[in-house]
């Protein structure tokens, strides 16, 4: 693994000097925490005394979960019981310099911990809180567990993405989950933008079935006079998809006229390029049976990879890949979105660490990302925070043994 570009050279990122309190488990809640300490949020993430579940998910590793590696990075680790009244009492220190709370517990259950919006803004009116929730806060399904293949079956994303005639299919990736944290970091950073405007926090509720309906906002079209029940996804067809070729298989994009000519030009189906039975998506999608067959037998001459590297600016296409590909594939390394990273138990390990970059006015871009840190262990950094919040040394010994701290 390369090492890190040296943090000292790297300009102050967007969120520098913004506190998050991550009380959030599993993937959108935690991961919407992740991007804003991305973006230079100091992140804490407090679990409670048995930690995130997301931990305990099996894993190919032996000591901790990948799944709470990938979401978890740029956060110091807190353990705290809630439940204990010396456990609140260092929360609520928490919460009087903090600028940020995101949990994701159902509705209900932050009033019984005392960590209601009402409740915590009187002691920080600049907090800006965030609720993620399966259904949102209101209505029949406001109290259901909401997870991310619930919500993609309930949102017709599993029905979307079956074959014809096949049965519903999940989409594997959390996507709703990943989705959510988006806009929870979104609105965040817009309510932190409103706060400087006002000087006050405020409550934002960001829900799972929110997120899935979000990302289907094309399919999400019913027009006066149409009928209830239609096709209404936007798969192009006819060329436009994945391809067998002599050696894996090819992603292909072909929908402008100037992309199919070029197509054509490559495939030695020079005669397709400008016959009028062809000359629209429309027409290539309704000819699929006719174009398919002869653009697979082109194919079929190359690997996918030399046909991308013939296809190369002219032709949109990607050789299917594995996930691990990435970890040094060439375009992902010039952009540095891969960094290595640390956690107590898993040791060193390769990560993503950056997704965007921030350079101030005059630069097009610093020459170092700033410094990044791996996923915590479960309080792995609870006295150092705690020392932080000027508790003494025999306090913090006696928060740990009555385990309201770990």
């Amino acid at each position: 693994m390369t090492q890190s570009p040296d943090a000292s050279l790297a300009s102050p990122l967007p969120l520098d000097g913004i506190k998050v309190l991550d009380l959030s488990a599993y993937i959108a809640g935690p991961y919407g925490c992740a991007l804003l300490g991305d973006m230079g949020a100091e992140v804490i993430k407090i679990e409670p005394p048995e930690g995130d579940n997301l931990r305990k998910y099996p894993s190919t590793l032996p000591t901790e979960s990948r799944a709470f590696l990938g979401i978890n990075r740029n956060k110091r680790g807190l353990c705290l019981n809630l439940k204990d009244d010396a456990g609140y009492d260092v929360l609520v220190r928490l919460v009087r310099e903090a600028d940020v709370l995101v949990h994701n517990f159902r509705p209900g259950v932050p009033e019984r911990l005392r960590i209601d919006f009402a409740t915590l803004s009187a002691i920080n009116p600049r907090l800006v809180y965030c609720a993620m929730t399966g259904y949102g806060m209101a209505g029949p399904m406001a109290g259901h567990a909401g997870y991310d293949q619930v919500l993609q079956s309930m949102t017709g994303m599993c029905a979307s993405q079956a074959k014809a005639d096949g049965p519903p299919e999940i989409l594997y990736g959390s996507v709703v989950d990943y989705y959510g944290a988006a806009l929870i970091s979104n609105s965040v950073a817009a309510a932190l933008y409103q706060r400087e405007k006002t000087g006050r926090g405020q409550a934002i509720e960001v829900s799972l079935l929110g997120s899935a309906l979000a990302m289907q906002s094309a399919r999400l079209v019913w027009a006066e006079g149409e009928p209830r029940k239609l096709e209404r996804d936007m798969r192009s067809g006819g060329i436009t998809g994945i391809h067998p070729t002599q050696e894996g298989h090819l992603y292909i994009s072909a929908n402008t006229p100037h992309f199919w000519r070029s197509l054509c030009g490559h495939l030695g189906l020079e005669a397709l390029a400008e016959h009028p039975d062809y000359d629209t998506v429309k027409k290539r999608a309704a000819q699929a049976d006719v174009l398919i067959p002869l653009v697979r037998e082109a194919l079929a001459r190359k690997p996918a990879t030399e046909w991308a590297e013939i296809f190369g600016q002219s032709v949109p296409c990607a050789v299917v890949n594995r996930v691990e590909d990435m970890f040094d594939h060439p375009q992902v390394q010039a952009m540095g979105f891969m960094q290595p990273l640390h956690n107590a138990q898993a040791g060193d390990y390769l990560g993503l660490a950056q997704w965007a970059h921030f350079a101030p006015y005059g630069k097009v871009r610093d020459t170092a990302a700033p410094a990044r840190q791996g996923a915590p262990s479960l309080g792995e950094h609870s006295r150092a925070i705690l020392a932080d919040l000027g508790y003494a040394p025999i306090e913090i010994d006696a928060l740990m043994i009555r385990d309201a701290v770990r």
